[in-house]
């Protein structure tokens, strides 16, 4: 063990490093750390599911309405507000974490919300944490971004084609 982790005064479980850890092994984060043909899978086989799901669901409470394009594109976009929440989620965890990262200084609690401290990183804590966030977070973050932009266009597609129909 290093002399700048045995030095380091913050908890465990708030050290940007092991929050790093615990964020890729949570389910919910860990499929935006695949490599690209993973993640892009993952996305397409979510969408299938949901696409069956909110399908029978939509088609169950239609009650006599048999416009089915309007239907799918209703469809279409359930799927894509539902995506966009989870793409939300997903960006505001990672952004969270590498502002713990890059930041020169760590906020963390002692033993509730009343006693925070602030704790200045050594230069190769800083270091490490800067290389994680630069080389591994930032790619996440901007893929996340490009899928949300990717979701977003296709509900303003969706939206314009529904008003239509």
């Amino acid at each position: 063990m290093s002399s700048a982790r045995k030095k380091c005064p913050v908890p465990f479980d708030q050290q940007p490093l092991n929050e790093y850890l615990e964020l890729k092994k949570s389910c919910f984060f860990a499929w935006s750390t695949y490599n690209i043909i993973e993640y892009l899978s993952f996305i397409l086989i979510s969408c299938t599911c949901l696409f069956i799901l909110f399908g029978f669901i939509i088609f169950f409470f239609s009650f006599g309405f048999f416009n089915i394009f309007k239907l799918l594109i209703l469809d279409f976009l359930i799927i894509d507000i539902s995506f966009l929440f989870v793409c939300m989620r997903l960006y505001l965890g990672w952004s969270y974490l590498i502002e713990r990262l890059l930041s020169a200084t760590i906020f963390y609690e002692e033993s509730g919300w009343y006693d925070g401290q602030i704790w200045i990183k050594t230069a190769e804590s800083l270091t490490r944490d800067r290389l994680l966030g630069i080389y591994y977070i930032m790619p996440l973050i901007n893929r996340i971004k490009y899928t949300c932009l990717m979701f977003c266009l296709n509900f303003i597609l969706h939206y314009s084609l529904y008003c239509i129909l």
